[in-house]
């Protein structure tokens, strides 16, 4: 099985719910759920939920928002965009990335209350 395959839309489904909360390293008051974990694991994108926890400390109109949509959408040149809108399809914030080696072409984490998770977590 691929890294692909193991984050593919329905296998990431398959977490509804987490068993433990995790810490994020950098940013203390951040937690993240087993299926956020297992994205940044089998996806090699701890620098993903870096990116997310980091934000809140550092940009005010992110932080302001109670309830965040993560995208991540990788183009064919492997370059990649990081957008965070409000759930209302608002754009709160995005970052260019230059380079990932992510194995999707997309993904979405969600951001309340100080956890960032999947949406089938939720």
């Amino acid at each position: 099985m691929t890294k692909a395959d193991k984050l593919s839309k329905d296998h990431l489904r398959q977490f509804t719910g987490t068993e433990n909360w995790h810490q994020h390293g950098i940013n203390r008051k951040i937690l993240f759920t087993d299926g956020a974990k297992y994205v940044a694991d089998e996806g090699g994108a701890y620098w993903l939920l870096d990116a997310i926890a980091i934000v809140q400390r550092f940009e005010k109109a992110v932080a302001a928002e109670e309830f965040q949509v993560w995208r991540l959408k990788v183009r064919e040149d492997r370059s990649a965009s990081l957008v965070c809108s409000d759930g209302n399809n608002n754009i709160v914030y995005t970052q260019h990335i230059e380079f990932t080696d992510f194995p999707i072409d997309e993904i979405t984490l969600w951001f309340e209350n100080g956890v960032i998770y999947l949406p089938s977590e939720r």
